[in-house]
């Protein structure tokens, strides 16, 4: 079973390449490329939420049960998902709205939040979990897994 950090990267990546999909989309011929994209950045969304669930609700209270910090890094990483979901929002409406400009400039603004919190993820919180989780972790691993794969991710 791989460390919290190494699971938990790799959905990231996973979601990477789910985001980077909908751009693709977008480059297809103008009649084929709003319902490819816009699929895309529902399965997109889906796996990105149900990552996000699987922090809120079984790593970050693990964490913050472990360590006794229920108002630092975890509280941070929240407050960036709400920013996040909201930008999701504004991406996804400006698709369901067919206009891939602001789309473009939306998906943009999310591109940076998305880099900048995984950086703190992977490279802080991460391996802060795998130091104060180490005994759990595999088990963790297991149930996190389990709840991005029940969400549809």
């Amino acid at each position: 079973m791989p460390s919290i950090r190494d699971f938990m990267s790799s959905d990231h990546r996973h979601c990477d390449d789910l985001f980077a999909a909908v751009e693709a989309a977008l480059e297809h011929a103008q009649a084929e490329r709003l319902p490819a994209a816009q699929a895309a950045f529902a399965s997109f969304a889906t796996a990105i939420e149900a990552h996000f669930t699987a922090e809120e609700t079984l790593l970050f209270p693990a964490f913050e049960e472990a360590s006794g910090m229920r108002f630092g890094p975890t509280a941070v990483m929240r407050d960036e998902h709400e920013q996040m979901r909201e930008q999701i929002r504004l991406a996804g409406d400006a698709l369901a709205a067919g206009s891939a400009d602001d789309y473009a400039g939306e998906a943009e603004t999310l591109l940076i939040l998305m880099q900048q919190h995984n950086v703190k993820e992977e490279g802080i919180l991460y391996p802060m979990c795998d130091r104060q989780l180490a005994a759990g972790a595999e088990q963790l691993v297991g149930q996190i897994a389990g709840c991005m794969s029940g969400a549809g991710a």
